[in-house]
């Protein structure tokens, strides 16, 4: 071995269930036998985290020449791979094929016999298609395209440096890109009884036979229709008066119909109060229309949102101010209250998507990268499509009608070089990456 390896390789990291498809994707995002570089000289460009926004931002600037390095903690590839786009959208298409199936009559197609969903297979199928997608995000893949790549946690030491196990990182330019996590809600009872989040569910071998979904939003609406048509009884718990708030309601009103056709239980408008365990299951206890109302069942899962990945990296050390719900503090050039470090992705707009991290990553490549003024790039500048993906599918590009009747004469932002956390006023349109959102 070169003497430009000394670290020790990384402990295993494993994905439940552990087997041969796992162990690929392990091996690919967070190899057993890395080693990490030993570094030499300053970088012009330190990325932590390894999510969409950080391996764009990485492969980025090291495909324009600048010096890079990528350090990631747990597992290359972020959600996206591991436990938001790829994974969940292998469901929904298999959700999808067990409804034509059972709706092919309609379209003169005879099938002889029941329609029976094998779940085992449908999740092992999920994670056959990650693993072998898992490559495209491996360390070696962005090892081989000149990049620095450092398995382990990252946490800022000084202005620019960063430190990865024993060894220094310094910069010119930093990227933080440590994303986010699933939150869960304060309620009596949900930690010791137990729950599941888009972190944990595609790790079931074996179907719930009864599933309560709180929180209507994407999450829950695309995951409480794909386990409904796969057979279990779902109920999904909302405390808005609609599923989908941030949609149109007419559109959101579309998608409800959708599942309570497909058998989803929908309860909107609800408190719950208490969970616990008892001899039939788990126990979720709500306040609906003036009543308390309850229901057992084997497995609970919660979708209310993401919070920011701020905690533990040393942000106070880098003297980068942030917010512990709303995220790392930026401008609209992305920029840190530390001019040396920029951010994007989840840790700090509150658009949770991928193909979003993509394109901020893209203006902070821009931007740390490139002094001229003139080529600096706002993330203002972007207008933002979602899609949520439900049958039928709910999509929209930039600000819904009401929205923008709210904002008024607000719609025309002026540009401001304080830092802030991203608003969602964003008018003037650019390009929008097809990647898929989670």
């Amino acid at each position: 071995m070169t003497e430009t390896f000394l670290q020790k390789p990384q402990p295993p990291v494993t994905i439940e269930p552990w087997d041969e498809h796992n162990r690929v994707t392990a091996e690919n995002v967070h190899p057993t036998d890395w080693v990490n570089p030993k570094p030499e000289g300053r970088y012009n460009l330190v990325v932590v985290g390894a999510g969409t926004a950080g391996l764009v931002s990485a492969i980025g600037a090291a495909g324009l020449g600048a010096k890079v390095a990528l350090v990631e903690k747990h597992l290359m590839g972020g959600d996206c791979l591991n436990v938001g786009c790829v994974p969940s959208k292998a469901l929904i298409r298999a959700a999808r094929a067990t409804a034509e199936a059972r709706r092919a009559a309609e379209f003169g197609v005879q099938i002889n016999g029941q329609v029976q969903v094998d779940f085992p297979l449908v999740m092992e199928r999920m994670r056959k298609l990650r693993a072998r997608i898992s490559h495209n995000d491996s360390a070696q893949r962005y090892s081989e395209a000149g990049v620095d790549v450092f398995i382990g946690t990252g946490r800022f030491t000084d202005r620019d440096s960063i430190q990865v196990g024993g060894d220094t990182l310094r910069f010119f330019r930093a990227v933080i890109a440590t994303g986010a996590r699933a939150a869960a809600p304060p309620i009596d009872g949900l930690e010791a009884t137990g729950y599941l989040t888009n972190e944990t569910v595609f790790s079931l071998t074996e179907m719930p036979r009864r599933l309560v979904v709180i929180s209507a939003g994407p999450v829950g609406v695309e995951l409480s229709q794909a386990f409904a048509r796969f057979g279990s009884e779902v109920h999904l718990l909302e405390a808005a008066g609609q599923i989908l708030v941030r949609e149109d309601r007419d559109a959101a009103e579309r998608v409800e119909t959708a599942l309570k056709r497909d058998g989803v239980r929908i309860v909107s408008g609800c408190g719950i109060t208490k969970v616990s365990r008892t001899e039939g299951g788990k126990l979720v206890e709500f306040d609906s229309e003036g009543g308390c109302q309850s229901i057992v069942v084997d497995e609970i899962l919660v979708g209310v949102g993401r919070a920011p990945n701020v905690e533990g990296i040393g942000l106070e050390s880098g003297n980068v101010d942030y917010h512990p719900r709303k995220g790392v503090i930026v401008d609209d050039y992305l920029q840190t209250t530390n001019p040396r470090i920029f951010a994007a992705g989840d840790c700090c707009s509150q658009f949770k998507f991928t193909h979003t991290a993509d394109a901020l990553a893209r203006i902070v490549i821009q931007n740390a990268l490139f002094r001229f003024p003139f080529m600096k790039k706002k993330a203002s500048a972007m207008t933002i499509p979602w899609c949520t993906y439900t049958d039928p599918e709910i999509a929209h590009v930039g600000m819904y009608e009401q929205e923008a009747r709210n904002k008024g004469s607000r719609s025309k932002r002026s540009s401001t070089s304080s830092p802030k956390s991203i608003a969602p006023s964003w008018t003037v349109p650019t390009k929008a990456s097809s990647r898929c959102t989670c």
